[in-house]
């Protein structure tokens, strides 16, 4: 996928939402284990009732290595079950992987070429040799750890360096000049909206994917003041256990798409009153 279909599809759909499908089996509807394969039988059900209400899948992929090779199935038939189904959906692997080289070109082609996502995510902590194999893919995106959500996340982030620049700052400065950093995205978690401003000025036009909306206490609207771009919207806003555990009946994919159609709605009014779609 390209950035302006990902962009065509935003505006089609009037939504940037992202939901996340981290699938803790004690947590799913009790029906479902009885059928052949919980997890993808729970996936695909929570994929049929909001695709027309959302432009990415991000799938954690601890909540299928947790179960093995059994876990592994179910990603691997929750991919496959969207791009064939669903291909105008972009999809996230987020596996925050990150090692020397030759190791990260085998992550890559794990997630790129055998399980055919559109992105993954990638730790920097090793740097450029880290991170390029991934952005060596065409029409892949890599989205880099950037600034997280989690509550330990300015341990280091926040840290100013020297040059008295915070060191978030300058992971996405120096980024932007590895090669192919074009296709480069990064993490931006929504508990932290008050620092969009100054990462758009650092990258303008990358896109965001953003975490923390709704059960971490994040704000969407904080999130858009200042890290929505008017050219290509510029943000994917992540929502998952909000959407997917919405409810632990057999109701629990309606009410998923219940959780997911008044996101989309807020969207749908940020973008109208930005005059993008």
């Amino acid at each position: 996928m390209t950035i302006t279909e990902l962009v065509g599809e935003i505006k089609k759909k009037k939504s940037f939402l992202c939901v996340g499908l981290d699938v803790d089996i004690t947590k799913i509807p009790p029906h479902l284990l009885n059928t052949e394969d919980p997890i993808f039988e729970f996936n695909k059900q929570i994929i049929d009732a909001t695709h027309h209400l959302t432009v990415a899948y991000k799938p954690n992929t601890a909540f299928y290595e947790a179960y093995g090779i059994k876990g592994w199935q179910s990603l691997d038939k929750t991919i496959n079950y969207i791009n064939q189904n669903y291909p105008e959906i972009f999809t996230i692997a987020d596996a925050k992987r990150g090692d020397i080289g030759n190791t990260s070109t085998m992550y890559a082609k794990a997630f790129f070429e055998d399980l055919n996502f559109d992105s993954v995510t990638v730790a920097p902590y090793m740097g450029s040799d880290s991170v390029e194999p991934f952005l060596a893919f065409k029409d892949k995106f890599t989205i880099m750890l950037a600034l997280t959500s989690n509550k330990g996340g300015l341990d280091f982030q926040g840290k100013d360096l020297i040059n008295e620049e915070p060191l978030y700052k300058e992971v996405i400065k120096t980024s932007l000049t590895w090669e192919n950093s074009e296709n480069l995205m990064f993490v931006v978690g929504a508990t932290k909206a008050e620092y969009f401003k100054g990462i758009r000025e650092i990258a303008p036009n990358n896109f965001l994917l953003v975490p923390g909306v709704g059960a971490q206490g994040g704000s969407l609207e904080g999130v858009c003041e200042y890290g929505i771009n008017k050219e290509n919207i510029g943000l994917l806003i992540n929502s998952s256990r909000g959407i997917i555990y919405a409810s632990n009946g057999e109701d629990f994919a309606n009410a998923a798409q219940t959780e997911a159609k008044k996101l989309q709605e807020q969207m749908a009014s940020i973008l109208a009153d930005n005059k993008i779609a």
